[in-house]
């Protein structure tokens, strides 16, 4: 599903598709977590909580350089879920 966001047009209803989200998704379990980002893996890193930080730091200098760049871990039913997002959170992160 695409991702829309509306903006003011002169044509009412003229819907923009929003620019794509660059996603670090934090995956793993016990004491093996990677990263995944761009179809390569990184880590491992020992804790969920390590390499959520490695992956916010990647995602900020990301969204420093102008990309739109989130930081995704699975949930126990395996969807994404948000854990901090550039522009929005704070940095550094208090996790």
């Amino acid at each position: 599903m695409t991702d829309l966001q509306t903006h003011a047009s002169p044509q009412p209803g003229y819907v923009h598709p929003s620019p794509p989200r660059a996603h670090y998704m934090v995956v793993g379990g016990d004491d093996n977590w990677l990263i995944r980002f761009g179809g390569n893996e990184f880590g491992p890193y020992r804790t969920e909580r390590e390499a959520m930080l490695f992956a916010i730091d990647a995602a900020y200098n990301l969204g420093e350089q102008g990309e739109d760049a989130q930081v995704v871990v699975m949930d126990d039913n395996g969807q994404p879920r948000s854990v901090w997002t550039y522009g929005e959170d704070r940095f550094p992160p208090t996790l």
